[in-house]
């Protein structure tokens, strides 16, 4: 069972990675007509969760080789997410257009990539190689 416990925990994060992707590509070059239907998109939430889904990418390597470096990177992408909020937050105080949905979208974001960070920091043995 040890075995396969990398797996259990890259698969939520590919499939989170993918379509975060998915949506933000699709916004970015209005693929399909999702632009539309977003609404007044915040661009640059837009485009740090696009940069969030590559470390995503990266991380999910990271949880099924067993790398140490995985915790950090899925901290990174917390801590841009962290900053890109605050500036949410300023943007909106500041009479920004927005979607309510993407205050919770964030908010949601950020719990879900604290947690994987998490568990990569706690079930990523200590000794795994760097590389």
């Amino acid at each position: 069972m040890k075995k396969y416990l990398p797996y259990l925990f890259a698969l939520p994060l590919f499939a989170f990675a993918s379509l975060t992707f998915f949506l933000s590509t699709s916004v970015i070059f209005d693929l399909f007509n999702v632009r539309a239907s977003q609404g007044n998109y915040v661009l640059f939430i837009v485009v740090t969760n696009l940069l969030c889904s590559l470390i995503y990418f990266v991380a999910v390597y990271g949880f099924i080789k067993q790398k140490i470096w995985t915790s950090l990177l899925l901290g990174l992408a917390l801590s841009l997410l962290i900053l890109v909020f605050a500036y949410f937050t300023i943007y909106i105080d500041n009479g920004g257009v927005y979607e309510v949905k993407t205050y919770g979208a964030m908010l949601f974001r950020m719990t879900i990539t604290a947690i994987f960070a998490l568990l990569a920091f706690f079930l990523i043995p200590k000794k795994a190689a760097l590389v």
